[in-house]
């Protein structure tokens, strides 16, 4: 199974629903709290998704999909 890594933020409820709905699948994921590292990951989200940075976004294989469905998650991790 790859390395899934969630970027989220405390107060986003979007990241809380597809974090439950990644634990209910049985996909482990590792978080990042933008919050708390302001600015470090900015730049690399901004460049790889085209000028957004939105919470959810996640790194699967590489690839960051940007508030994605559990549907477009299972998809990613179980290719």
């Amino acid at each position: 199974m790859p390395t899934v890594t969630m970027f989220s933020t405390v107060w986003c409820g979007y990241c809380r629903r597809l974090k439950n709905q990644m634990s209910e699948a049985g996909i482990p994921f590792q978080e990042i709290d933008l919050d708390e590292v302001p600015g470090k990951y900015d730049d690399m989200i901004i460049e790889r998704t085209g000028g957004y940075r939105t919470v959810p976004t996640l790194e699967i294989h590489g690839k960051l999909y940007v508030n994605p469905t559990i549907k477009e998650v299972k998809a990613a991790v179980f290719a």
